[in-house]
């Protein structure tokens, strides 16, 4: 039955149409049109500030059904009513007993699957040397229920040794090995992205990946054992359509290996999974996760038969921060809902401090319960593909499949995302996008909340694990080398005590080398200043020369204080506001400051910047003087009263910091 009372009220308002909108716009907008508010992405795209039935027709149902090729939709027709994505927690504390520690306390809190980040020296991951550390991680844990993924520190290997130490394990726990979740992740060509080097070449490594997955694989029929990961693109400064293409890139080289093999399409395609980022732009984010599904669709269409994918969706490394860590929680939160709408199967939110150090208790806790409230508090899990029939959402995850498609027909053209990794073809484009991207940030095009904007200077840190309190880790190397790289061989030796020191195999000539995708954090370079400015005994200073009332000058005084915070530069105002611009130069001569910045309204300018800029310099002939504010036809003016630098928005915030650091002497 209609809601009479509710169409009655409705029907109160007049008609609008889109030409009154289109006024409207204008009018505030000051005689600019809505398309002055279109923005680009990094990948060429454009972001419109209206979308309609003509950008994205979804009355024709071009996306498919839930469950139905092209999977844009998803890859299941409903989803689990008490589990609508598996809640995958990293336990990566270094000893085995306290990661054991950890790994039940989450499992036992609400998360679901765990993922071991594993590294024999304990610098970045469980320093799991043998098959018995692995026990004393894993003591309790029943993987066929709970499932437990592994991951590998750069330059251990690509997983393989760690997956004979999991099959070891579960082969003396006497386990079904056709019941276990395990996701073996084994991945050479994310290996080769990220750490720059492989044992062997591409080849020879795909081929024991292969083998691997061919021959345990069929045992462990609930398990995955090749793990598609697109996310070296990405936390590299890469865009959107260059980690799409990574992953569809590497995904086709695993399937074709797999199909080379004997495998058939369905049994290698369910071999896998695929990983992604999720930034905090959750619009962009779902685009994408759409876009990989449709990717994938037709690359197994082109094969026999269009599949789905099983998509791990992790939050991004490059967006956490080290100051103010604590709007890490909103971007987490933020990334976490892009990836539920996104229909992801597995999401797996980073510790919010993971970018000052360790996780601890509070931090691992705030990880999986912005997961679970998601989930139901928030009923994310409740709608299946709430994002459908999204006009904006449909048409740029639509742009973002052929921008990422035309990627990958580049590096298809190369013979594959191996050959253009070792001729570093694909890192020049992503350190171009990178580039990009950190002149945006620079110029707080792309603000960093906490840190290049409204930075706190007396922040409060929250607490990491002091590792090191923690005892040395000693590095095994026990047990007999394999007699090959065949997955019976190295299960085998790993059964009989050979450590990971052991099973590693050694390098062979010619071995498979490139540039790697450096990681970085779009943060660093703001937080870099900040720590040359915290290592000084005395706290740098600005001081913010205002003039007129505090309601003249108050916005850009604002501006400024903000402007030099990310920098670790605080702002002082001595008595200000002034009935005199001589008890402005007294204040400023009593603070003993080198660097002050004049901060009042144009008409202010025009009228007494000059004046108050050589009156500053007769103070202080050393002193740095900076006008907040455009200078416009005044410029020439400004400089030869004594003004040396203007700050406003869009200037390169990090290059004048840089050089007030220079005049500070902390440089």
């Amino acid at each position: 039955m209609a809601d009479d009372s509710l169409t009655s009220f409705s029907a109160a308002f007049p008609d609008a149409d889109e030409a009154q909108w289109r006024a409207l716009v204008e009018k505030a907008l000051k005689g600019k049109g809505p398309e002055a508010l279109q923005q680009k992405t990094r990948d060429g795209i454009t972001i419109k500030p209206l979308y309609r039935e003509s950008d994205w027709p979804s009355s024709q149902d071009v996306d498919g059904l839930p469950g139905a090729a092209p999977f844009v939709r998803g890859k299941s027709a409903e989803k689990d009513a008490y589990l609508p994505w598996d809640i995958r927690q990293f336990v990566e504390h270094p000893i085995p007993k306290l990661a054991h520690d950890d790994l039940i306390k989450d499992l036992e809190r609400g998360v679901s699957s765990v993922e071991l980040r594993i590294d024999i020296t304990g610098d970045r991951g469980v320093a799991v040397q043998n098959v018995s550390d692995l026990s004393t991680v894993l003591d309790g844990v029943m993987t066929d229920l709970a499932a437990v993924a592994l991951s590998n520190s750069a330059l251990q290997g690509y997983g393989l040794e760690a997956a004979a130490l999991l099959v070891a394990w579960s082969e003396q726990k006497d386990l079904d090995p056709a019941k276990q979740k395990f996701a073996f992740n084994l991945d050479p060509i994310g290996e080769l992205a990220r750490s720059g080097a492989l044992s062997t070449t591409v080849d020879r490594a795909l081929t024991e990946t292969i083998a691997f997955t061919r021959d345990a694989g069929p045992a462990f029929a609930a398990s995955t054992c090749i793990r598609v990961d697109g996310r070296p693109a990405y936390e590299a400064g890469g865009t959107e359509a260059q980690e799409l293409a990574l992953a569809l890139s590497s995904g086709v080289t695993y399937l074709r290996a797999m199909l080379d093999a004997g495998m058939t399409l369905q049994d290698a395609n369910k071999a896998m999974i695929f990983c992604l980022s999720a930034g905090p732009d959750y619009a962009r984010e779902i685009a994408k996760f759409r876009a990989m599904r449709r990717l994938w669709s037709r690359v197994t269409e082109s094969f026999g038969e269009a599949l789905p994918l099983t998509l791990q969706v992790v939050t991004a490394r490059r967006m956490l921060t080290i100051r103010d860590p604590w709007v890490n929680m909103l971007r987490n939160t933020a990334a976490c809902f892009a990836a539920g709408v996104g229909g992801a199967d597995i999401v797996s939110v980073r510790p919010f401090t993971q970018a000052i150090g360790l996780a601890g208790p509070m931090a691992r806790r705030i990880g999986r319960n912005t997961q679970i409230m998601a989930q139901e508090e928030s009923s994310l899990g409740k709608v299946v593909d709430p994002a459908a029939g999204t006009w904006a959402i449909g048409r740029l995850s639509e742009e973002l499949a052929h921008s990422a498609w035309s990627i990958f027909q580049s590096v298809e053209g190369q013979q594959g995302i191996g050959t253009a990794l070792t001729n570093g073809s694909f890192q020049t484009h992503v350190s171009e996008a990178r580039q990009s991207l950190m002149k945006d940030v620079a110029r707080r095009k792309q603000p960093v909340t906490g840190v290049s904007e409204f930075p706190l200077i007396d922040e409060e840190m929250p607490e990491t694990v002091d590792v090191s309190s923690l005892p040395p880790i000693r590095e095994v190397s026990e047990g007999s080398k394999p007699a090959s790289r065949s997955a019976v061989d190295l299960v085998s030796a790993a059964s009989t005590g050979a450590s990971l020191s052991v099973l590693f195999d050694d390098e062979h000539e010619p071995h498979a080398q490139c540039d790697p995708l450096f990681p970085m954090r779009l943060s660093e370079p703001f937080e870099l200043l900040r720590d040359h400015a915290d290592e000084q005994e005395k706290r740098p200073e600005v001081f913010l020369a205002c003039m007129d009332e505090i309601a003249v000058y108050n916005a850009r005084a604002s501006f400024a204080a903000n402007f030099f915070a990310a920098g670790g530069i605080a702002a002082t105002t001595g008595n200000a506001p002034y009935s005199t611009m001589e008890d402005m130069v007294s204040d400023f001569k009593e603070s003993g400051d080198v660097l002050v910045c004049i901060c009042s309204s144009d008409a202010c300018y025009a009228e007494h910047a000059a004046a108050a800029a050589k009156a500053l310099r007769e103070v202080r002939p050393d002193a740095r003087i900076y006008l907040a504010g455009k200078p416009g036809d005044a410029e020439a003016a400004y400089r030869e009263a004594g003004i040396d630098d203007f700050i406003f928005v869009g200037v390169d915030v990090v290059s004048k910091l840089e050089i007030a650091h220079a005049e500070l002497g902390l440089s």
